[in-house]
């Protein structure tokens, strides 16, 4: 299949320079002109359910925008969707890209940027919103959906099945349409995406690659292997590191350096508590309003060397009154004997207010030496002394929050923006104040009759000797000598 530069200036010859490519963006808008060949194979599928697999920077994005825009043009009255983790993953990524098309190609789209959506002459309508949690899912339902995306499918929880199967497959039966699922791979090769991806049979598979973006050379100047080279080089790293595989290359590797937190469930999941253990419990809280507050109790015991996950509590839009009812009720539950809380910006107020009007003894959190923190929750989960629930949020989200190797140094870590957990964080705050570390494994008595025992036997006497001297000079200060 004849390679198109993205974007040509024209059917016969292809662009060479971003003056070229401005110029094209002032005409008619086409798909075929548009986009390249593998973003077309994808884009003119018929099948109603796809599913693309791409590495980082292979235009992705441009073909979401695209293939939106071309759907909504043509299809008069008609209802689009996009949807991604969150609102502000909307505005960096896609929304740009469609206000892009439509001003060039004087489209004519009324573009609402409180909503997010472009309405245009002909009706139709592009919509546009982020889906963070199982709660989201309903604000979709009801909807009839010509097309649908769902962009960064790598880093939805379990609840994209849901998503797709009880709201977005029945909205699509409207207008006959077309959902497509499109991401990079994620850092282990699991997930409803990934089953779309690789097992299951009535999903249509595609997969592109940075390698074949033909618009890379056009904004670098640089070839693509001489950027790939630098990258490498940069990080220290070969071809066939995982990360590389994965974010290059575009393949399911297990990447598991590329995680901040290393929960894994043959290690780390439990099922209960120890019995007739007596455990302390620990309050750790992370609040936030466009975030969600979330509270995490941990347990610990000087009989045991694991600290647990108990329970957890995720609430999204929240006042202060629903989060103190909250602490409360898990404050009395647990008998809990420290409550650790993120008490920057906002935090402090609500903190200050909690220990004032509600008498709740927060604490301020530790979060000058968060990676340090992580390093100690971190050698925990890897020795098995940090335990929570396979089907926790903890430990679904450790799964998908990633380290950002473009801004990473070997001194300092960056997070990456693609994922944000909430529990996380107030796990890390609680389980800083955790001293089941301090755990030291009883000695096995000796066999009777050994050499041990009888040496065991001889420390006893003496330790009991020794302590009835200490007992008699005590009652000899007290009371003098009765002698």
């Amino acid at each position: 299949m004849k390679k198109i530069i993205h974007p040509p200036p024209g059917p016969t010859k292809q662009a060479t320079s971003q003056e070229e490519v401005d110029k094209f963006l002032a005409r008619k808008f086409s798909l075929d002109a548009f986009l390249f060949d593998k973003q077309l194979e994808f884009v003119n599928d018929p099948s109603p359910f796809k599913v693309a697999v791409c590495s980082r920077r292979s235009g992705k994005t441009t073909a979401c925008a695209a293939h939106l825009i071309q759907t909504a043009i043509t299809n008069p009255n008609s209802n689009s969707l996009y949807i991604t983790i969150t609102k502000d993953m909307v505005k960096r990524n896609l929304w740009k890209e469609m206000r892009k098309i439509n001003t060039a190609h004087k489209l004519g789209g009324q573009e609402n940027l409180a909503d997010l959506t472009i309405t245009f002459p002909n009706g139709a309508t592009i919509y546009t919103s982020g889906c963070n949690d199982r709660a989201e899912v309903e604000k979709f339902r009801g909807m009839a959906i010509k097309l649908c995306y769902i962009d960064e499918c790598q880093s939805f929880r379990a609840y994209i099945k849901d998503l797709i199967d009880d709201v977005i497959g029945p909205a699509l039966m409207d207008y006959n349409g077309s959902l497509c699922l499109i991401g990079t791979p994620g850092p282990t090769p699991t997930g409803y995406f990934h089953e779309c991806a690789v097992e299951l049979a009535d999903w249509s598979k595609h997969h592109w690659t940075y390698w074949e973006n033909p618009f890379i050379p056009i904004t670098s100047g640089k070839t693509h292997q001489q950027l790939f080279e630098r990258e490498i080089k940069r990080r220290g790293l070969g071809p066939e590191d995982p990360s590389i595989q994965r974010e290059w290359y575009g393949k399911w590797v297990l990447d598991s350096d590329s995680l901040l937190i290393r929960y894994a469930e043959a290690k780390n999941h439990y099922q209960d508590l120890l019995p007739q253990v007596k455990y302390n419990y620990i309050m750790g809280i992370d609040v936030g309003f466009k975030d969600a507050d979330a509270l995490a109790i941990l347990a610990w015991s000087e009989q045991d060397p694991c600290t647990y996950l108990v329970e957890e509590l995720i609430t999204t839009k929240q006042g202060l009154t629903e989060l103190v009812e909250q602490v409360k009720l898990l404050q009395e539950k647990y008998k809990v004997d420290k409550i650790v809380m993120d008490m920057g910006g906002l935090g402090l107020k609500m903190g200050e207010e909690m220990i004032r009007r509600h008498s709740i003894p927060v604490e301020a959190a530790d979060k000058a030496r968060k990676m340090e923190n992580i390093e100690l929750l971190n050698d925990a989960l890897r020795s098995g002394k940090f335990k929570a629930k396979s089907k926790s949020r903890f430990a679904q989200d450790s799964y998908l929050v990633e380290i950002d190797r473009d801004k990473s140094t070997p001194d300092k870590i960056k997070v990456s923006d693609r994922f944000h957990s909430d529990i996380i964080d107030s796990v890390l705050y609680a389980f800083k104040l955790s001293y089941a570390f301090s755990y030291e494994k009883p000695k096995a008595a000796p066999k009777w009759g050994t050499k041990e025992w009888a040496e065991a036997q001889s420390n006893e006497m003496w330790d009991a000797e020794m302590a009835g001297h200490i007992q008699a000079e005590d009652i000899k200060k007290e009371y003098g000598d009765y002698n």
